[in-house]
């Protein structure tokens, strides 16, 4: 039997008759009549159980009769020889035969997978295969990766007209035989002898046969780690697979971390440590990576895509979210785009999809509306001057002759700065700065070097205790700005001021967008509540107010939100009734 299955756009061929062939008789006539035939994953004899058949949702005996010794022996019979990694496979096909032996090394179990050509299963990567940049493909076993790399080399070689040899070490991307699979094109491929030999094999794919691509299956120990590298180095694209799900286990990993760079221990200066507000020890990437590109293959079609591995793992070696694509299609072939949070997926904080999501709190009750501009503007007025005043009696208190801490209202383009504001943090997360000048589109750009800056923005406990940033400053004629703590609040206030924007004391709608972690409507309904009980409750008339029971991440934001106000909260009660309590200033 010959199928051409189409799903979307995607094309699956395979020759299952060829495999049942090789089963006992009675197994093969079960099969033949099985409604699922077309989606058979695997077949699973083992010595003294009944036989099973795997499919995508769940497995299921095919007989009542325990397999026997002689049922092996004939499937084996008409396999025939098994490799140095116990698989064989039937000539010019794609399935693979993978056996369980005994201490003796006799044969006692068989798995007999079906390999399927799918035509068009990497339309999601599609634009990033022809930037011929070098792919790692990641994911659990039969998730679909040696599929993927099948398609990828048939796309590299008959449509892109590239040079690709595929190193296949247990012939199971081009299939067994000398002549290989037509799912690879004009793809070429070179057999491995024993897989120990695969590094080996690779280095003389590059030096023997001139590829300009390299397609290689399950890169797994520290050789060929490294002739990947050599290989990667030599200009040639490369596109593999790695044992492990994410990128995070390969960082784990000390055998194939060289593939994302590896990582070695960094001992920061003091002054550096406190520039980054973290430890003098950290971990950082020690190299370019080997693959520009990772990809990680959750489902069948949901990928999560890793456009720059080096960006990556600097950002999770900096105990930062990443922010990588999520690439979806759909049953039409439709392919779709976004940035999600990997947190809040695993976590499982971001609301189901196609779930509508109901208004709740106050909002939707119709008993709160905005409060007048004018009073709101009034109100933060008078503690923005509270503020200033303890600001500048801090200032008296410093040393007037290294001190040049200027104050909220002292403009920083009086020297003829032109925009963008270069900005050297100091003791700040860059974290919450760049999200704050992302949100707001503030023309600011942060810099490492101070002699570039225009401005310093530091926590006010370093200033007070580092004379010598200060004499800097002061000789170079460049502003300080302080902040109390390194909070979103507390940065936004501060850098609107030194771009002399509006006083920021009850936030703009778009402002919401820096308290929200996700956007989701659950979140923007608990920040709207809360804005509108300080608003309409708080403020103007000096009550304090308790909040609708939520989630401890969404009363982070609130709290963060209620701090903008220059207001205090607390939570209080058990979960999963706990809620904030806003008090008034």
């Amino acid at each position: 039997m010959d199928e051409n299955l189409s799903l979307g756009r995607m094309q699956i061929t395979d020759d299952l008759h060829q495999l049942l062939a090789v089963l006992p008789e009675s197994i093969r006539t079960t099969l033949e009549q099985h409604p699922k035939l077309s989606i058979l994953v695997e077949v699973v004899m083992d010595l003294g159980r009944y036989p099973e058949a795997r499919f995508p949702d769940g497995a299921e005996y095919l007989s009542e009769i325990p397999i026997t010794r002689a049922d092996l022996q004939a499937c084996v019979d008409r396999i025939g020889s098994f490799s140095g990694d116990n698989r064989a496979g039937i000539e010019r096909t794609l399935h693979r035969i993978s056996c369980l032996r005994n201490r003796t090394g006799e044969i006692i179990g068989l798995t007999c997978r079906v390999g399927r050509a799918v035509y068009g299963t990497i339309n999601m990567i599609r634009d990033l295969v022809e930037t011929g940049k070098s792919i790692l493909m990641l994911g659990r076993p039969g998730v679909g990766k040696t599929t993927a790399l099948r398609e990828i080399a048939r796309v590299l070689a008959d449509e892109l007209g590239k040079r690709v040899v595929i190193i296949d070490t247990s012939n199971e991307i081009a299939g067994d035989g000398d002549i290989p699979h037509s799912a690879i094109g004009r793809a070429r491929r070179m057999q491995v002898s024993r897989p120990e030999l695969q590094h080996q094999v690779m280095i003389e794919a590059v030096e023997n046969h001139m590829p300009e691509v390299i397609v290689i299956d399950e890169i797994g120990t520290e050789l060929e780690a490294l002739a990947a590298r050599t290989i990667a180095e030599r200009g040639v694209q490369l596109v593999g697979t790695a044992h492990g799900n994410r990128l995070e286990n390969l960082l784990k990993n000390p055998t194939l971390s060289d593939l994302i760079g590896g990582i070695q221990a960094v001992t920061l200066g003091d002054d550096e440590a406190r520039r980054r507000a973290s430890q003098k020890t950290v971990l950082e990437r020690k190299s370019p990576p080997t693959f520009e590109i990772a990809v990680e293959m959750h489902e069948r079609h949901r990928w999560v895509v890793h456009d720059s591995v080096a960006e990556m793992v600097d950002t999770l070696l900096r105990n930062r979210q990443p922010t990588p694509q999520i690439r979806t299609v759909d049953e039409a072939g439709k392919v779709s785009i976004v940035r999600e949070l990997p947190e809040a997926l695993k976590n499982g904080l971001m609301p189901p999809p196609n779930v509508p999501q109901t208004p709740r709190g106050w909002r939707s009750s119709g008993r709160m509306a905005p409060m007048p501009a004018t009073l709101a503007t009034n109100a933060s007025q008078a503690t923005l001057e509270a503020d200033l005043g303890f600001a500048q009696l801090l200032d008296r208190n410093w040393d007037d002759d290294e001190a040049i801490i200027h104050s909220a209202g002292t403009p920083v383009g009086a020297n003829g700065e032109e925009l963008p504001l270069h900005v050297y943090p100091y003791g700040i997360g860059r974290d919450e700065l760049e999200q704050v000048i992302e949100v707001l589109n503030l023309p600011v750009v942060l810099t490492k070097d101070m002699g570039s800056a225009d401005a310093v923005l530091a926590l006010r406990t370093h200033i007070k205790n580092h004379s010598k940033l200060r004499q800097i400053s002061k000789v170079r004629q460049v502003p300080i700005y302080s902040v109390k703590s390194g909070t979103i609040p507390q940065i936004t206030r501060t850098l609107r001021r030194m771009l002399h924007m509006d006083d920021p004391g009850i936030p703009e709608a778009d402002d919401m967008r820096l308290f929200a972690q996700n956007g989701s409507d659950d979140e923007v309904e608990a920040l709207e509540e809360a804005r509108l009980a300080v608003e309409q409750i708080v403020i103007p008339n000096g009550q304090p107010v308790e909040l609708l029971p939520r989630s401890s991440y969404v009363r982070k934001m609130q709290h963060e939100l209620i701090e903008h106000y220059r207001l205090k909260s607390a939570s209080f009660g058990e979960e999963p009734n706990r809620r904030l309590r806003i008090f008034p200033a």
